[in-house]
């Protein structure tokens, strides 16, 4: 890894494309790209050791904190060639501050997905295996039945309500310029277009992608957490629709969460579905929008 190297960050709401996003990242020969990475746990974690309160506190000043969270990255990512590297971890988006001061010019890419589809995708692989207690439910009772489970995952310090409030804190923050809101539904049915307005974004050359050869999986990850084929990514990129398994009351409630549709007064860029619209805008009133045409 040279002193040229850039970061770059992906987060969102899981369920969402984060993988698919990386998998096709990394076929780009100057990026390196994957599934979550523990960069963002080991900061909080040297925080924490020297935060007040500790016996270290008045040890490590402020300049001497952002040395050591800064050195995290170099560490983990020494052995890699690339000059661009994207880490992925669903709470960035709520680091953001942190981000800016390390990195001046960091660019957050932020998968969504309508979060009634988000809780259907977990339901269907909870369901998948019936004889497996996974780990995103902590007792019997919170697994007990689809509204039980619902209700867990969307907790705020659960694994989809706590990046939902982050993301949605991130995009009406002083650093949402930083953002980009990417609809993995818009992403699978024209990934082309969205793929050029994600360079775009993080002003790099274009790269002809393959869209027909896009496999990947982590099936060891996913056993840890029992619950197999979160991280598996299709060989081809294209839409899978299909009917949902959540009640019609869960999937009503839920379909209205899509707060990144309708983002006045934000600076984030999207690449959203809005109606008919499918659309890339910049800054609160679209300026600088760009449209992918049909």
């Amino acid at each position: 890894m040279g002193e040229t190297t850039r970061y770059r960050f992906i987060s969102g709401l899981p369920r969402s494309g984060s993988t698919l996003l990386a998998a096709l990242l990394g076929q780009n020969p100057r990026f390196r790209a994957g599934m979550s990475s523990p960069v963002a746990g080991l900061a909080d974690a040297v925080i924490a050791q020297v935060s007040a309160g500790s016996e270290l506190h008045a040890m490590v000043d402020r300049d001497a904190r952002r040395r050591l969270v800064r050195s995290l990255f170099d560490a983990y990512y020494a052995e890699a060639p690339e000059p661009v590297i994207f880490d992925t971890n669903r709470s960035w988006t709520a680091k953001l501050p942190a981000l800016a001061e390390l990195f001046p010019d960091a660019r957050v890419i932020c998968m969504v997905r309508d979060v009634a589809w988000i809780l259907d995708s977990l339901e269907r692989r909870f369901r998948a295996d019936p004889f497996e207690h996974t780990r995103l439910f902590a007792s019997a009772a919170e697994r007990a039945t689809v509204y039980t489970r619902v209700e867990a995952l969307t907790a705020a310090d659960r694994v989809v309500g706590y990046p939902w409030h982050a993301l949605r804190e991130a995009c009406f923050g002083e650093h949402a310029g930083r953002l980009m809101i990417v609809d993995y539904d818009l992403l699978t049915r024209r990934p082309a277009e969205v793929m050029a307005l994600v360079y775009r974004f993080l002003e790099e050359p274009p790269f002809d992608h393959d869209f027909e050869r896009v496999a990947f999986d982590a099936p060891a990850f996913d056993a840890q957490l029992g619950m197999g084929g979160l991280h598996r990514v299709r060989d081809r990129v294209a839409p899978a629709p299909r009917e949902t398994v959540l009640p019609p009351d869960l999937f009503e409630r839920y379909a209205r969460l899509s707060f990144w549709k309708d983002l006045a007064g934000s600076r984030a860029w999207r690449i959203v579905s809005e109606g008919d619209a499918e659309t890339a805008e910049v800054g609160a009133a679209g300026q600088g929008r760009a449209a992918a045409a049909d």
